[in-house]
């Protein structure tokens, strides 16, 4: 989800949108627009969208971090899901895993604040829910433990480990590491008011050519009554989801439980449930079953990330939408949808994204599924800096009054 971003472009960016506004601002005491998800997300893996860079002091830090929440406040969003454990790390003092390299350079250094724990605060304090954003299995961005810092628990518990594609993850086929995932993730459950924790789509990593991901001894150990090594993965990520969902509750109730996955569960000609697509199927790919999370009301609410233009002969987002509407249909699961803010203007991406009102067709496209309850925009960056315009007109044409987020 994203690339390092330049701090002095991002400071740049929202030092001018601090000081002037934008065209969506939005006058004191405005009336609201009822209930509907306005999100963004805030990337910290390799520095994406917060902070700037690694290493910058405590207070700079803090300040970025309020110029994002005040960036969302004036573009009339109502929610912050902010990436608070990218790589098996954390950007709070957590009791289970080191403190993120992408606050000071150095996993496991004190960076002399809690960047949760004042998020949380002050997002509340602008009138913006908090959710508190995990990468549940992904270690690190490269394949060396010795990178990691010695207490590290990958470095403690290498047999939990298998490398794959460049990068390092926790096999979810050993029991022990789904428990602890979980309890480390939750930490942050027990110690801050978050209003949600929300996953990300990365569960068993995405296919690379060539190269396998070798977890046969946790299979042959584990795996004996499924069919095959696909289902018995999926029921390993279903545990976890639902064995979360389950501790949420246990440990802070209230507290709500959203999943962003890949935007196709399967296409329809895999299996005739799945959606008019020719794409990556999340089911099969990263083996994650995500509509049975809807069906089965696991979730309080999924956010399928409809990364496409309307029209994309592969995925089009005219015809995703009415699926995971018919998905989200009767059930307990909200449903928002993803936004791909990053690719407004950016002129590798296909005609349609050089159109400044392609997003705002998506919003309104999306209104006549009454199942669809809000957007969230990928990613903090654009949202801040809109360079083509996108947000702008999004906000112009949707966005003319405040709205609470839905419960």
């Amino acid at each position: 989800m994203g690339r390092l971003s330049r701090r002095a472009f991002a400071l740049a960016a929202l030092t001018t949108l601090a000081a002037a506004g934008d065209a969506g601002a939005a006058p004191a005491r405005r009336p609201r627009a009822g209930t509907e998800m306005r999100g963004m997300w805030v990337a910290t893996v390799t520095n994406r969208d917060w902070p700037s860079r690694t290493g910058l002091p405590a207070a700079e830090q803090r300040a970025e971090l309020l110029a994002h929440l005040d960036t969302a406040a004036r573009r009339r969003l109502n929610t912050v899901i902010l990436q608070v454990r990218p790589t098996a790390d954390a950007l709070w003092p957590s009791s289970y895993e080191p403190w993120s390299q992408y606050l000071t350079g150095t996993q496991g250094r004190d960076p002399g604040w809690d960047p949760l724990g004042t998020a949380v605060t002050e997002a509340h304090a602008r009138g913006l829910e908090l959710h508190a954003w995990f990468n549940p299995l992904r270690v690190a961005m490269h394949t060396d433990p010795s990178r990691l810092v010695a207490s590290h628990p990958a470095r403690q518990h290498p047999d939990w480990v298998v490398a794959y594609g460049g990068k390092l993850y926790y096999n979810p086929g050993l029991p022990q590491v789904r428990t602890f995932v979980r309890d480390a993730m939750l930490d942050a459950v027990a110690r801050y008011p978050v209003d949600a924790v929300h996953f990300d789509d990365y569960f068993y990593p995405y296919p690379v050519a060539g190269q396998t991901f070798d977890d046969d001894e946790a299979y042959d150990t584990y795996g004996g009554a499924f069919p095959g090594r696909a289902d018995w993965r999926r029921d390993n990520i279903d545990r976890l989801v639902r064995d979360t969902a389950t501790r949420i509750q246990q440990i802070r109730p209230g507290t709500r439980f959203g999943i962003s996955p890949f935007g196709v569960w399967r296409n329809a000609s895999t299996d005739p449930r799945g959606s008019d697509t020719r794409a990556l199927q999340s089911y099969d790919d990263v083996y994650a079953d995500t509509r049975k999370w809807v069906r089965e009301n696991w979730i309080d609410y999924i956010c399928p990330q409809l990364y496409w233009h309307i029209g994309n002969s592969a995925a089009d987002y005219a015809k995703l939408v009415p699926w995971w509407a018919e998905v989200a249909r009767g059930t307990g699961t909200q449903l928002y949808l993803g936004e791909a803010l990053y690719k407004a203007g950016d002129p590798a991406q296909p005609a349609r994204w050089q159109d400044q009102a392609e997003l705002s067709r998506h919003l309104t496209f999306a209104k006549g599924h009454p199942e669809v309850r809000g957007h969230v925009y990928f990613a903090a960056r654009e949202v801040a800096v809109d360079a083509h315009g996108a947000m702008a007109r999004v906000v112009a044409d949707h966005y003319g009054q405040q709205a609470a987020p839905p419960r």
